[in-house]
């Protein structure tokens, strides 16, 4: 598959489908752990100052462009990738493939009252089987490795974890080895909007890349720094690396 580079970011050039083919054929086949990662453009302007961010992404096994805004700046930058493939998009799909397949997933992150409430809205509609197990995102840095074999010891296929950024990155590429999966994702804020805590955005904001917008309506206080200042930023890291190019490469 084509991998890209946006401000130093590996980026992978594939489709909703060809993600899902290439899990699907991990999991089946029993490879070593496929760790995937989304991108946004939070996530580049972080990477830019945090080192272990952007070492925890850049080894990745599958890097998708999650954000509208990474579609745009990849073509604005010459270099397209085909479509955004949202976490929480193929986080569903994941689940309903492992349905079809007999696949089982773990869940790892959110309040306790969330996680509970996935886990149960995913038996309800896939069987009970489909749950290996579950546990909240709130823990000590010293009970990671613990919980790390814990999910192993679970024997899922599938590994989803909703926690913040960049917690959740650091945290998969630190115990991938001990967790032992065959497939491992961050899924953020996934877990709120699937047990109904959270609405996400209309299908034409996702479309228009106004989505981040709907975020901040939803929490006003919590988020207009973190999007408003951030898609600044990258805005600003984009235009940087356009003009970079064109002084490499001068028509």
């Amino acid at each position: 598959m084509k991998r890209i580079s946006i401000c130093g970011l590996p980026v992978d050039a594939i489709t909703m489908q060809e993600t899902i083919q290439l899990i699907d054929e991990a999991i089946s086949q029993k490879k070593e752990t496929i760790h995937h990662v989304v991108i946004n453009a939070a996530k580049v302007v972080n990477a830019q100052n945090d080192a272990e961010l952007k070492k925890s992404i850049s080894g990745c096994d599958i890097i998708n462009a999650d954000g509208q805004s990474i579609v745009w700046a990849s073509h604005f930058l010459n270099n397209p990738v085909p479509e955004r493939v949202a976490g929480i998009d193929l986080m569903e799909n994941l689940v309903k493939l492992s349905a079809k397949k007999g696949y089982r997933v773990y869940l790892l992150g959110a309040k306790e009252e969330i996680v509970k409430k996935v886990a149960c809205v995913y038996q309800k509609q896939y069987g009970g089987n489909i749950i290996a197990g579950y546990r909240n995102g709130y823990f000590k840095k010293e009970d990671e490795l613990e919980i790390a074999r814990e999910i192993s010891d679970s024997k899922a296929d599938i590994l989803f974890v909703a926690i913040t950024s960049p917690k959740k990155e650091i945290f998969l590429n630190t115990y991938k080895r001990e967790i032992n999966m065959p497939f491992i994702m961050g899924v953020g804020g996934s877990f709120d909007v699937i047990a109904g805590f959270v609405k996400r955005a209309p299908e034409w904001m996702q479309k228009t890349g106004l989505e981040w917008l709907f975020r901040v309506m939803q929490e006003p206080r919590r988020m207009w720094k973190r999007y408003l200042v951030g898609n600044v930023q990258f805005i600003i890291l984009i235009l940087k690396e356009k003009f970079k190019n064109k002084k490499l490469n001068p028509e």
